[in-house]
């Protein structure tokens, strides 16, 4: 028997945005109540996606200013970011372009990248927007906007408070979702919306590492010179 691919996952973001809910939400599926920034011990565990067993590391990041120039440690080795911000945090959101993409583009360039929008319970939460009058909303269309500015091969939106509430058949319609995605575009970008699973989350991050989009191939000046003649 072959041995499983090590894959390293690891999260980054804004403070505050969810990365480590995310984190523990998915391997213990329970949601922390309580915000402690970055608690969460790094994790390995093998993994089966669409057959394929992966062991899968994952590394949790802090992301306020006083850690910038530890963070960088970690990035090293990686095979996919998950790049997350809040749904209901512009801040966080601009930052992934302002902040996040700049630092993983000069630290690990090349290394693919799973954008999710996270605590997606609370963007459809009135209650929530009257409590936090200066909160803004960020829209699907807007996460899909952002998604092709960086070039990541996909975006998913996920509540990690709602892991809870999660059952199988969630998971394999996100599977069977995902297999019909990749057949008809053929590996090109694709979109994973609405998706409140966090599994699908991870799942995502393996695949875009065991199949990775693939590249068009720019024209040389030579092939561009045959074509005008």
């Amino acid at each position: 028997m072959s041995a499983s691919r090590f894959i390293k996952c690891v999260t980054v973001g804004d403070g505050a945005v969810g990365k480590t809910c995310l984190l523990i939400s998915y391997t213990s599926n329970t949601f922390p109540t309580d915000y402690v920034p970055t608690v969460f011990d790094n994790f390995s565990a093998n993994v089966v996606v669409n057959g394929a067993t992966v062991n899968l590391g994952l590394w949790d990041t802090a992301g306020q200013e006083d850690y910038n120039r530890l963070r960088p440690l970690s990035y090293r080795g990686a095979d996919v970011f998950i790049l997350a911000f809040s749904l209901i945090s512009k801040a966080s959101y601009e930052n992934v372009s302002k902040k996040w993409i700049p630092e993983l583009t000069h630290y690990a360039p090349g290394v693919p990248i799973v954008l999710v929008g996270t605590k997606l319970d609370l963007r459809d939460d009135k209650q929530f927007f009257v409590d936090h009058p200066g909160a803004v909303p960020i829209t699907t269309a807007q996460g899909e906007e952002l998604m092709k500015l960086i070039g990541a091969p996909s975006y998913i939106e996920c509540s990690s408070k709602s892991q809870e509430a999660r059952n199988q058949n969630h998971i394999e319609l996100l599977r069977t979702s995902f297999a019909r995605l990749l057949h008809s575009f053929n590996n090109i970008c694709f979109f994973l919306n609405e998706m409140q699973n966090v599994k699908g989350v991870f799942d995502a991050a393996i695949r875009v590492v065991l199949q990775p989009p693939k590249q068009k191939k720019k024209k040389s000046k030579a092939q561009k010179a045959c074509s005008i003649l």
